[in-house]
């Protein structure tokens, strides 16, 4: 039987997963991160994505994410995500609108601003694509 570990996720509005699990998948800003029992000690970002938590039951849960921190320890893993919802529960016009927002701030953007909003609104369309039947 693989290790177990605790795992919360938290957003601003409410606690989502606070369990025991073995595994959790993590949409980090460098790629995807499996997290597992006895992980060494990290601090990343979290883009936004999915994270795919498998419980100590053997269930995966599938939650989307807006981005965040995730800090990761030998014994436990906490992603504080900036908004995060389960997957059932992810409404394509909220999706849509995030986009909307992010493409209308583009104008008059600095250059820099411009390549970070590039990317987030590439991000949620992925993100839209992997969670959102068509």
């Amino acid at each position: 039987m693989a290790e177990t570990f605790n795992f919360e996720l938290v957003s601003p509005e409410r606690l989502l997963v606070s369990e025991t699990v073995t595994e959790v998948v993590i949409p980090a800003t460098e790629g995807e991160m499996t997290v597992m029992a006895n992980h060494a000690p990290t601090m990343t970002t979290v883009r936004p994505g999915v994270v795919a938590v498998k419980t100590a039951a053997g269930n995966t849960e599938r939650y989307a994410v807006f981005g965040g921190f995730a800090d990761i320890l030998p014994t436990g893993c906490t992603l504080l995500a900036e908004s995060a919802v389960h997957v059932d529960e992810l409404d394509s016009t909220v999706l849509e609108n995030r986009i909307e927002a992010a493409r209308a701030e583009l104008e008059g953007a600095s250059d820099e601003k411009k390549t970070r909003l590039e990317q987030l609104v590439a991000e949620l369309t992925k993100l839209g694509e992997i969670v959102i039947p068509a």
